[in-house]
């Protein structure tokens, strides 16, 4: 059984999307491969797979033979179909969502910049902000290896002393996966190391050296390094950044083969800079790093997982010294620019005081924005502007309520039904929504949806094949046709609508008769319920405004709904008639774009004829320079990541304070 398709998983199968492939593929008994350009590899090794290096947008053929071959083909091939494939299965990270940092994620590898100001070094930025403290010089011994020859009866004891290194070394990781002091955003990064220490590659290939007679710890050091050399020659940043990961994975099999443990972090001071020539993503995972202060490596770039962990947490960090890391070793103070990549070691009382000055304005910006947790914004005429939080989980809302949201503007059903191997159930959803409601009453909560489609596949539901997914059987057009799904969400939705806070909107909406249906569909649903005896309240019913139909028809729809909610992610590309997914094109998918810009207005100048609410749950939302004139527009609802909702409140207080 074969198939091809296009792979839409984002930035394509790196470490976390190909380790949620492996484990997949390992789910099935057949035997499975993946064939990119004439190249096939197996399914279930990570390592294997990362060095096929698949790219989004490109065409691969999954091959598995064996008793459930087809369901095994099926299920991977909706795997690659789908965008967020393997990086939503963990909860959501607490990332730096910044410019410096999207574009430090994206920079390829390169030799260091010049020094900033001409004084001290230069690495690649990795995380961005700025540190002054003392040094932390981590320069554990390097693993030799001794090249070893085993006599013919060693070689099975050395064999066994391999396997149970490689146990340990799971089992120390599978420890850490379980603690739930480990960072939601570190799991996903161990989960992956995990399976690179167990990978079928990389245990062969070791297992097949020491058979040859070399000794275990030679075999696992030549191993790893043959690999890693393969990953830094892939042409693919993500890609050439998990030879690191190999590295730091052989180095943790060859300590547990040594008995020894590698050097601690535990006694790091408060707000040191760590400066070691390399540190595995596993180490630094495990490390306190409420008390690292930025980060130093001679090793690493800006994709590395090393820069992933830094960014998570806020950590300034500067990575790929080179050879030039050991000028720090000597160092008392260090200074770090995370955004420049320049290093100065002992800075002089004037460097020292610069860099104190930016230390300062930074703390004082973010105590700023503080003061605007609890700030409820009001224009100068009295008009409240609700500043909410777009969701995918549960596990956000902490996040959300953390940053000040007066509610949430968007719950994206979707996510809950692609988390499950079947279709979740009435009860499970409804607990959910439940729960979500509960949590944020009385401030209101729009639950989206389900906005499934051709490119976000979920197991229950056998989608078409279609040239453009994104113009086809999605949204609300999948879910009229498919009432065996939508009745469910609709029931559970008005079972969870008791707490009185709920309310619901509609994607992808280009026709008035597909509200008209819903309300129906509604109707039939509340009968149900009634003849069940289940308690359910009402809800508000809304509609998301993405399609230029839908714009061209505001003020029919404004007359049929409660609210509106633009959603401008879709809404400007098929404005701009622009695939939001495809780079060659990224440069119309911009919503300032006065044909944007327009759309939104009308669809605003159509709600407030109506009297209905018009929000916003976009990306643009929280963008500073376009607040202003959606306020101006008349929208009195943004709804964005929890990050973004501080500077956005702020925006609105100076804007109404301005018009005073």
């Amino acid at each position: 059984m074969e198939r091809s398709t296009i792979v839409r998983v984002h930035e394509g199968l790196h470490a976390r999307p190909a380790t949620r492939f492996v484990k997949l593929a390992k789910s099935f008994e057949s035997e499975v491969e993946i064939v990119r350009d004439g190249k096939a590899v197996s399914a279930k090794s990570s390592v294997k797979l990362m060095l096929l290096g698949v790219k989004e947008g490109q065409e691969v053929t999954v091959r598995a033979e064996g008793a459930d071959a087809i369901e095994a083909v099926e299920a991977l091939i909706g795997f690659l179909e789908n965008p967020r494939a393997g990086l939503d299965d963990d909860a959501a990270p607490q990332v730096q969502t910044t410019p410096a940092a999207v574009e430090a994620a994206k920079a390829p590898p390169a030799g260091p910049p010049a020094a900033a100001e001409g004084k001290g070094l230069a690495g690649i930025a990795a995380s961005e902000g700025v540190h002054l403290g003392p040094a932390f010089a981590h320069f554990p011994p390097q693993i030799r290896a001794e090249n070893r020859k085993l006599a013919a009866d060693g070689i099975a004891p050395e064999l066994e002393r391999f396997r149970a290194a490689v146990d340990a070394v799971r089992a120390r990781m599978d420890k850490a996966l379980a603690d739930d002091q480990l960072a939601e955003g570190d799991r996903g990064i161990v989960a992956a190391l995990r399976d690179i220490a167990g990978d079928e590659t990389l245990v062969g290939d070791t297992t097949e050296t020491i058979r040859g007679g070399l000794d275990a710890v030679s075999a696992t050091v030549a191993t790893t390094a043959r690999l890693a050399q393969e990953f830094g020659a892939v042409e693919d940043p993500y890609l050439n950044a998990r030879a690191d990961d190999m590295l730091a994975v052989g180095r943790q099999i060859c300590l547990a083969l040594l008995g020894q443990d590698d050097a601690s972090l535990d006694h790091i001071p408060e707000g040191a800079v760590l400066i070691a020539e390399d540190i595995g993503a596993w180490d630094l995972a495990r490390a306190p790093l409420e008390r690292i202060g930025a980060v130093v490596c001679g090793h690493g770039g800006a994709t590395s997982h090393i820069a992933i962990i830094a960014r998570s947490h806020g950590i300034p960090a500067v990575l790929g010294l080179g050879a030039r890391i050991h000028e720090l070793r000597e160092a008392k103070e260090v200074a770090i620019d995370g955004n420049s990549g320049a290093v100065i070691p002992d800075p002089d009382a004037q460097t020292r005081a610069a860099y104190r000055k930016r230390i300062d304005e930074a703390a004082a910006e973010r105590t700023a924005l503080e003061a605007y947790r609890d700030t409820v914004p009001t224009l100068a005429d009295g008009t409240v502007i609700e500043v909410a939080a777009n969701l995918g989980a549960l596990e956000e809302i902490d996040a959300a309520r953390e940053a000040g949201a007066m509610g949430v503007g968007l719950f994206r059903t979707e996510l809950l039904f692609m988390r499950h191997m079947h279709l979740p159930s009435e009860d499970m959803q409804a607990e959910i929504y439940g729960a979500l409601a509960k949590a944020f009453a009385p401030a209101p909560v729009i639950v989206r949806t389900l906005d499934i489609g051709g490119d976000k596949p979920i197991a229950g539901i056998e989608f078409p094949e279609e040239e453009n997914p994104f113009l086809g059987w999605r949204g609300i057009r999948m879910c009229l046709d498919r009432p065996d799904i939508f009745r469910p969400q609709l029931r559970a939705l008005m079972r969870a609508a008791v707490h009185g806070n709920l309310k619901v909107m509609l994607p992808m909406v280009s026709q008035l008769s597909e509200v008209v249906r819903t309300r129906e569909l509604i109707a039939e649903c509340e009968t149900e319920l009634k003849g069940r005896g289940v308690p359910f309240g009402q809800f508000e019913l809304g509609v998301m405004i993405e399609t230029p139909a839908a714009v061209l028809i505001a003020r029919e729809l404004a007359k049929e709904v409660a609210f509106f909610s633009i959603g401008t992610n879709d809404l400007t590309q098929y404005v701009m008639a622009a695939d939001r997914l495809n780079p060659t094109v990224a440069g119309l998918n911009d919503v300032s774009n006065p044909a944007v810009m327009t759309a939104i207005e009308m669809t605003a100048r159509a709600g407030k004829e109506a009297g209905i609410m018009v929000g916003m749950c976009g990306e643009a939302a929280g963008r500073p320079d376009l607040i202003p004139e959606f306020i101006r527009m008349g929208l009195t609802e943004l709804s964005m990541s929890p990050a973004s909702i501080p500077r956005a409140k702020k925006v609105i207080v100076e804007l109404a304070k301005v018009a005073k």
